[in-house]
């Protein structure tokens, strides 16, 4: 018995130390970065541009996989009960890791318990635009205008429960107002329906609506995120017009499913974050209108926490679900 005692815990020590050592090795074979996402999207363009530079500087290949479905859901819950060894990941949004929950009366995954952070990649805020012909040249004679025709004025969304509709929620919450949404099913109409005068007022991200600022179409009054965006530097944030605090970001990340060993979500994590740090792969990103990001797991687990805690509560104080 006490043979068979010391051999179980030499096997025991032995796998201790042989851990680091495997991470050491770590990637020793082709990785998935699986998206939850159709091809030719922003979230389908940071998988790529990331993973074409982590292949490189580690000589194993990076095989993107498209799994669109169900709003993000198939994708992600593919590689929540995916094998936890490195190979298999998530690229990552605020959609299904931070609105899902909040917006879901049920999902087939746990954001938080059943994914290991690795490090967000990127991260952009919305838009605040009007139509060039709307009276408000400012977000305060926005609100003063929208205060003055309570639910009189429309805003538009990718669909109900999507990001940029609780972003709208959020700061209706703030500010006070009463506006009518109109859920739409993509940005690019949305976006067409304020160009026309159809819509009000519409929180776009960057890619689709920075051309038809600078085309004189429609006018920014303010980011959402806390200090002004690299991309769009003249516009005021939405803390400088009048509401401190006020933040939302649109953002991707990797994450690996629970359980991976910590030693290579380390790994992973150097990888990323170097890849992240090249200069052309940052140009590549920016092209994109994103910022590039490389946090650390714990700092990465910490924003998803929060993410999900503010969502949750503009969902339900605005009553939004989605079946």
């Amino acid at each position: 018995m006490k043979k068979m005692t010391r051999r179980a815990a030499g096997v025991l020590v032995l796998a201790i130390v042989a851990s680091p050592a495997w991470a050491q090795e770590f990637p020793s074979k082709s990785l998935k970065l699986v998206v939850p996402y159709a091809p030719g999207g922003g979230a389908d363009s940071v998988a790529r541009i990331v993973a074409k530079k982590v292949s490189e500087n580690t000589g194993q290949p990076i095989v993107i996989e498209n799994k669109g479905g169900a709003g993000s859901i198939v994708g992600t819950d593919l590689v929540a009960k995916a094998e936890p060894d490195g190979y298999t990941l998530l690229l990552g949004q605020s959609g299904p890791i931070s609105i899902n929950p909040a917006v879901y009366k049920t999902l087939p995954y746990d954001p938080v318990k059943d994914f290991a952070p690795v490090t967000m990649t990127t991260a952009y805020p919305y838009i605040l635009v009007v139509n060039s012909d709307s009276p408000a040249k400012t977000l305060q004679e926005f609100v003063t205008l929208a205060r003055s025709k309570p639910g009189a004025l429309n805003y538009g969304s990718t669909g109900v429960g999507a990001a940029n509709h609780l972003v709208a929620e959020l700061f209706a919450s703030k500010a006070g107002l009463k506006m009518t949404h109109v859920p739409y099913r993509g940005t690019a109409l949305a976006v067409g329906d304020l160009v026309s005068g159809q819509l009000n007022v519409v929180f776009g991200d960057p890619i689709s609506v920075l051309p038809h600022i600078r085309s004189g179409k429609l006018r920014a009054l303010a980011v959402t995120s806390l200090e002004r965006s690299p991309v769009a530097p003249e516009v005021p944030t939405v803390v400088e017009s009048g509401y401190p605090g006020f933040e939302a970001l649109a953002w991707h990340g990797i994450l690996a499913p629970a359980k991976t060993p910590p030693a290579v979500i380390k790994k992973l994590n150097a990888e990323i974050v170097k890849a992240l740090a090249d200069p052309a792969t940052k140009e590549l990103l920016e092209k994109q209108a994103m910022q590039t990001v490389g946090n650390t797991p714990e700092a990465f687990a910490a924003f998803i926490q929060k993410d999900i805690a503010t969502w949750k509560a503009v969902a339900a104080a605005a009553n939004v679900t989605v079946e």
